[in-house]
């Protein structure tokens, strides 16, 4: 494996190659999202639209407040995002989003994930340009910031998001040098039997940046990055066996820590577990990815485990 500062150059190289916004003589702004469609925009977005998480975290770092935005559902608005988004109209689920809605307010953006906006992309794309993205791996994340700057005329400012995200990358895991690396399950379902991620997801990328060994393993299709991860049972994580467990947030009590072999588990024994915010769960943002980096930093590198309530 390449070493984290080539690593990380080559992520630089791949934000370089990025297609710029064509100026023809009408300015008009030329990007191409990851479903390889070719977005025209006559002049830079400042009515955005938000249908994940990623949008309204990536036009709130950019300077722009998106005008509607969806919500996890039950658990509503990102809390880390809350406070800014006051005035923006509610879309619903992003699986789901309320398109009527959607038309009313009139954006000249639409910023989504690519595979919940995938079966509505011909009734979006008739409300305004559609930037769909994949939004799953850190390369996504350098990529999304820099076309969602490009769309909303900030590409100074995503490129300079970038850098900083990808700097303090690098100084966290200049911490944590130890030969000896500490295994990680990232787990998530309320279910019987955990959803464990695999390595190639943000959050378990930037663990193993940090020099964490997460057990979840490659993705069997890298290169559309679908599964996120896989069901495990308790007999195969207790083969595993992480020395630290982190849970994404559930609605519902977490069945599989009632399996009578979760006491066993290192990290149990050992009270390494810890539930992580929502935000891990679509982490692409300038604003999350950050607050990933915090918690990591706070969880895992500083033994602190009291922390602000986003």
């Amino acid at each position: 494996m390449a070493s984290l500062p080539n690593r990380i150059a080559q992520i630089l190289v791949i934000a370089l190659l990025l297609p710029m916004p064509a100026l023809s003589a009408d300015s008009m702004i030329r990007l191409m999202d990851d479903r390889g469609h070719t977005l025209r925009l006559s002049e830079p977005a400042t009515r955005p639209a938000a249908i994940s998480t990623f949008g309204a975290d990536v036009a709130l770092a950019l300077g722009r407040t998106p005008i509607a935005v969806t919500d996890y559902g039950v658990s509503g608005v990102p809390g880390y995002l809350a406070s800014q988004l006051a005035s923006a109209s509610g879309l619903g689920p992003r699986h789901q989003p309320n398109l009527e809605v959607l038309s009313a307010v009139d954006p000249d953006l639409i910023i989504g994930i690519r595979r919940y906006t995938q079966k509505d992309s011909n009734q979006l794309a008739a409300i305004a340009p559609l930037l769909a993205l994949d939004l799953i791996t850190v390369d996504d994340s350098m990529r999304a910031v820099a076309l969602a700057g490009q769309a909303l005329g900030a590409t100074d400012k995503a490129s300079t998001l970038n850098r900083r995200f990808l700097a303090q990358v690098q100084s966290l895991a200049e911490r944590n040098l130890a030969d000896d690396k500490p295994t990680v399950a990232l787990l998530t379902s309320g279910s019987e039997t955990p959803f464990l991620y695999y390595d190639h997801f943000l959050p378990t990328a930037l663990l193993e940046e940090m020099n964490f060994n997460h057990v979840g393993g490659a993705p069997p299709n890298p290169s559309s990055g679908i599964p996120l991860g896989y069901r495990i049972n308790l007999e195969a994580l207790l083969a595993l066996n992480p020395d630290i467990i982190l849970l994404l947030p559930t609605s519902r009590q977490r069945a599989f820590t009632m399996n009578p072999i979760w006491p066993y588990l290192s990290a149990v024994r050992n009270n390494n577990v810890h539930e992580v915010p929502h935000y891990w769960k679509e982490g692409a943002g300038p604003i999350a990815r950050m607050l990933i980096l915090e918690d990591i930093e706070r969880l895992l590198l500083t033994g602190t485990v009291s922390g602000p309530d986003r």
